[in-house]
């Protein structure tokens, strides 16, 4: 697979400006859902629609959560039937198919304190919003978030907010 260090014009969010994005992100931080380098909001934006439209997305509105171990191990004892806390849960609604109105994503929960990385977490939950399956392709997603990472990583705009 050959990888350019830039994305396609049709995945750079960058390039449209603010009122012409698509992707509609809401984020919502709960109190002591983690410590220090948490992104920006204009930073989990760009990365929501970098993923998406690497994916094929360009419409719809996502629904990111930061929150704390005890909020995330409930949500993952409810809906996955597992103890625990864990990184990041996603919630698709609408799917990548198309959608009579306007599509609804889905929500992406996010644990800072969990998390390896919460920027991964981002990418890695809005993949799987996608329709991507890291568990049933051969590698595909895993190896997008990566090159997502790494290409947003280069970019000249911080993504972490000051502090």
């Amino acid at each position: 697979m050959n990888i350019s260090s830039a994305a396609p014009p049709s995945c750079d969010p960058r390039s449209a400006s603010a009122p012409d994005r698509m992707i509609e992100v809401e984020i919502s931080r709960a109190a002591g859902a983690g410590p220090g380098d948490l992104p920006s909001d204009e930073g989990v934006r760009r990365l929501c629609e970098l993923a998406a439209a690497s994916a094929g997305i360009v419409d719809g509105h996502v629904a990111i959560e930061l929150v704390d171990p005890d909020r995330m191990a409930e949500l993952n004892r409810t809906h996955r039937g597992r103890p625990g806390s864990t990184d990041v849960l996603s919630f698709p609604v609408d799917g990548a198919g198309p959608s009579p109105g306007p599509r609804e994503l889905g929500d992406v929960i996010v644990c800072p304190a969990r998390a390896h990385s919460v920027l991964e977490a981002i990418v890695h939950g809005v993949l799987h919003l996608c329709g991507m399956d890291h568990e049933a392709d051969e590698g595909e997603m895993l190896c997008l978030q990566s090159e997502l990472l790494r290409w947003e990583g280069a970019s000249r705009r911080p993504l972490t907010t000051a502090g």
